[in-house]
Parts: C-alpha cells; structure tokens; sequence
C-alpha cells in the first residue's frame, strides 16, 4: 500500500489507497518487547551525486528498527515539496520511480511504528501543510501526553483532522498561530505540548530540529561535507559518512539555512527525563546518546546484573538479538562461558499465514531454534533485556527446555516493567504488563523458568555513563512520571 504526492503552492497529485495488509509483520514477533514509536532524519544542502532524498533514504535504512510500519520522505526542490509514504519497511516503499521524483537539495524522513493513532496509510508521516503563512513538513516522534485535550479543542474551533496523529495536532497549532513567521509560528505552538516530541520540520527554505524540554527521546545533529543532518540516532550518520557534532539540547530550537546555522532555547531549564529504554533495548547498539555508546551500556548492564546474582550455571545464553550485549557481560563479569544456543531466523519477515492464534502460538519456534548440542543436560543463564507481558519468554523457555536444558534461570538486564509509558511507547495498558499483577517468583513460574531475577533500578542507572549529567525517565519501572499526572490515562 503506497501513497504518493505531490505538494506546494503549485499542485497536489495523489494515488489510491490499496487495501490492507493482513499479513503477519515483524513486530507481530516481538509481543515480549516494548516498541518505539518512530525515527525522524533530516538533510539541509545535499550537494555532490546524492540528494537530499537518497541520503534520508539510507538514514532511514539505519533507523528502520525504530518503526517498521511505515515510511516516508518529503524532499524540497527551490521551494516546491515532493511527498512519497507508503505502508512496510523502507525497502518496499521507496522504488527507483519514487526515489527520481524526489530530487531536492532539502528532505525529511520517517519511519513508523503506531503507539499514538492506528497503523494506516492515513497516519504515515511526514505530514505536510499549506498556509497563508507558507508550506511546512512535519516528522515526529514521540507521543504527546494532552494530545487527545488539544485534539478536542481543535476540533471545537473548526478544524478538521484526517489522522490521528499527534503531528497533525501539532500542524493544527501552527496554522491557528497568530504569529505570521512560519517558524515563530512552529515555536509559539511549542508551548501548549506536553509529553514527548522530538521534531524535524521542513519550510521552503529552513530546515528546524526541536526537541521536548525534558528531552524524552533523543535527536542528534551531524554535518558531511557542507551538508548538515539530523536524525533520531547517531547510527544513521555513520552509514552516510557523516560526522556527529552534537546532540540537540532538551528544550532546543535549532533552524538551519543559508546562513548557517541559530540555536536558541524557547523554555526553560525543567531538568532532562530521556527515556532509559533507549539504552536498555531502543536504539542501536552502534549508536551513541549523550556521549554513551549503547552497546556498551547494555553490557555494563550485563555485568552489574552478574553481581546482583548468585546462580550456578554451566553457561551463559542470550535472546538473540536482545539479549547479546547484556549476556558478553553477564559472562565476562561471572566467568561462566558464553554460548550461543539460541539461533535467530533473520529471514522471517512476512508470511502469507493469516494470524490465527495457533499461528500465533508458533511464531517463536519460526524466529528461534535452540541448538540443542549446546543446551543439552546444561543449567542455563537466559538472558534478555527486559519482559513485558511474558507470552515470548515462556515460550523461549519452553524450548529450550525441550532441547534437554537441565535448569533454566532467567536474567533480565533492567527492572520489571509495572508501569504504562505515555511518551511514545505501546504500553498504555497496565494490565498488559505482567509485572504489575505478579511478584518476581510468580512471573518465574508462569514463564517456566526455574529462577527469574531482574536488573535492580541502581544498577541499571550506574551502568551508563554519559559525557553529563542526565536525568532519565524511568515511570515503566517506578510510576514517577515527570509530566503532570492530569494529562495521564490508560486506554481503554
């Protein structure tokens, strides 16, 4: 299913919606983890052989783990934007065709996995407006916490939504700005947000990196050649051959244009809440966030977890591939031996199978097989990053146990998981959440495991080490939110 179009002051051409995709996808294979909502990627002054456009489709190539339902790019020529989104991975999306309608020394990129509005060609981003006060594109993530408030009253003053995503929520807010400067306009609508929104937008002539004043999910800026980046995660620039300067600030406004670049704040120091499961399983492990390379904080992770334990065990295994960076340093720190028994099967992507429940129930023996010569008559050390509703781990316990694994005790590199997120994370339900209704040695038992032991909240916080001092968002785990419990409900 692909949209495609055309838009500035000039025309808008846009194909026919395909029907739907029923077919199992990527993420249907993860239920045990928590998913990000999205990644955004920016260029200003592509020059050289690559537009602007290629260079954003690498970017998001880089960025797909950060949302496989859709994509999009925006590219801007002289002031006229080319649009083109469709729903799947990058790969699928973008053809040669598209890629030659979207020349432009300017482009915004997206990448799209739904937590706020449902997975449908209608909400795939970049978004795109045209008014009085000039054309602008819009790629977010994030999730605002009073986005349904703001929806509302929008919707009481005459506008009109074709989505329902917080984008367009925030596109709304520019339009109704009394600020007739498009980009005061962006800024002045700033301040009715609240919760989690890193943002690249796009005017005719500027490109503007913004992030949330307590800066929940990260934005990075880097240059190559005269030509200047921004993206969801620094990953994206190594596979541009781009050099990273700087992440952008929480409470940042950066534009860039002809003249450079300007750098302001439009509020106030509220200290920093940047969400802990970046580290613990969001991003890239080649990534680096806030001076902290991440694979080497989820081995830390793995490390202070082998101190926190006392399980004898004759190897050490990860959930790939989750749990590799954790289980290095499990098995570092502890001197059990690292094993590989657990294969991934990195060519499951879609199947013709419709979802039925028994399909369902057999996914992970299609995603991993125990290699049963390493696990056979072995007490086994399982480790993975975190667990969510538990329905994933029980069945990698389960096989292995097959496989002739004598005990298995199960090691998690973070906390439990007992709290909803509301801050771009598809946890808005408590009682999907096993943690919340069950105590540490009940969850063991109903996943299978013969021991279960989590990652305490002071050792995962000690194990990162960024280049300043951070505060991190860690409600999952404690219920603290940062953000005014009033804009916090569960969905129904």
């Amino acid at each position: 299913m692909r949209e495609s179009c055309n838009f500035s002051s000039k025309n808008i051409n846009q194909d026919k919606q395909g029907s739907a995709d029923l077919n199992l996808t990527q993420a249907e294979f993860n239920e045990d983890k928590m998913s990000e909502e999205c990644g955004v990627f920016g260029v200003f002054n592509a020059d050289g052989e690559s537009s602007a456009a290629e260079l954003s489709y690498l970017g998001l190539i880089a960025l797909q783990h950060r949302g496989q339902e859709s994509a999009g790019i925006c590219s801007n020529h002289n002031g006229d934007f080319n649009l083109h989104k469709g729903m799947g991975l990058v790969e699928s999306v973008f053809e040669e065709k598209d890629m030659e309608s979207l020349k432009g020394e300017m482009a915004i990129g997206h990448v799209r996995y739904s937590t706020s509005g449902s997975s449908k060609l209608s909400n795939a981003q970049p978004i795109l407006i045209n008014s009085i006060k000039g054309d602008l594109a819009l790629a977010h993530n994030g999730n605002l916490a009073n986005g349904a408030e703001l929806r509302n009253n929008l919707e009481q003053n005459g506008s009109i939504f074709h989505s329902t995503l917080d984008t367009e929520v925030i596109a709304h807010l520019v339009a109704r700005s009394f600020e007739d400067n498009i980009v005061e306009a962006l800024v002045q609508s700033l301040h009715q947000l609240k919760g989690a929104f890193s943002l690249v937008a796009m005017t005719e002539d500027k490109l503007i990196a913004i992030r949330d004043p307590r800066g929940f999910r990260p934005l990075s800026l880097g240059k190559v050649d005269n030509t200047y980046v921004v993206a969801s995660e620094s990953c994206a620039f190594d596979v541009i051959g781009a050099e990273f300067i700087r992440d952008v600030a929480p409470g940042e406004v950066i534009v860039i244009d002809q003249d450079g670049i300007k750098s302001r704040r439009y509020t106030g120091e509220n200290g920093t809440s940047l969400c802990v499961f970046e580290y613990i399983y969001f991003a890239r492990p080649d990534s680096n966030i806030a001076g902290q390379n991440v694979l080497l904080a989820r081995k830390e992770m793995g490390k202070q977890l082998a101190r926190e334990m006392d399980v004898e065990a004759d190897i050490v295994v990860p959930v790939p591939d989750s749990g590799i960076a954790a289980a290095l340093g499990f098995a570092e720190e502890s001197g059990i031996p690292y094993a590989q028994g657990i294969l991934r099967n990195r060519y499951m992507g879609r199947t013709f199978i419709q979802p039925t429940q028994e399909i369902r129930d057999l996914k992970v023996r299609l995603k991993l097989s125990p290699i049963k010569e390493i696990i056979k008559d072995k007490k086994v050390i399982l480790i993975d990053d975190s667990i969510v509703r538990g329905t994933t781990s029980k069945q990698i316990i389960g096989r292995i146990k097959e496989a002739g694994a004598r005990e298995v005790h199960m090691a998690i590199s973070s906390p439990p998981v007992e709290h909803p997120c509301y801050f771009g994370l598809d946890t808005s339900r408590r009682q999907e959440l096993i943690a919340s209704r069950n105590t540490e040695e009940e969850i063991g038992e109903s996943i299978g495991a013969d021991s279960l032991h989590y990652l305490s909240q002071a050792g995962m916080l000690k194990s990162i080490k960024t280049d300043v001092e951070l505060g991190f968002c860690t409600a999952c785990f404690d219920g603290d939110y940062p953000v005014d419990s009033r804009y916090l409900s569960e969905e129904e």
